[in-house]
């Protein structure tokens, strides 16, 4: 009788699953950081071309000064691109940025 079989006729059935120990060095780091002036972007390079994916917080520097975001944007970007990795925005105050072995997959838009 499978365990399909067993479902349906009310049975219960439990099956002992042994937790398995993952290298520490397959991990995937996520960090929350955030871009409050032009010299913040070295930090989030620097944890990108470590592997981390990070997600950003961009809004002080947003309501303070659109022009120095677009320039510490730029340079995460280049750094980004070099990485084979990928940037995107979560929302108006939000970015996510990965490395070359994650991907960000976005819904198509109708």
């Amino acid at each position: 009788m499978g365990i399909l079989d067993k479902m349906k006729s009310g049975e219960e059935e439990y099956i002992s699953i042994e937790p398995q120990e993952e290298a520490v060095a397959s991990r995937h780091v996520l960090e929350v950081e955030r871009i409050e002036n032009l010299a913040d972007t070295e930090r989030i390079q620097k944890k990108v071309r470590a592997g981390s994916i990070m997600i950003v917080k961009i809004k002080e520097l947003k309501n303070r000064d659109m022009a120095e975001l677009k320039r510490a944007i730029d340079r995460v970007k280049k750094t980004v691109t070099a990485l084979n990795g990928e940037i995107a925005g979560i929302s108006e105050d939000w970015l996510i940025v990965t490395p070359g072995h994650a991907k960000i997959h976005k819904e198509e838009a109708n």
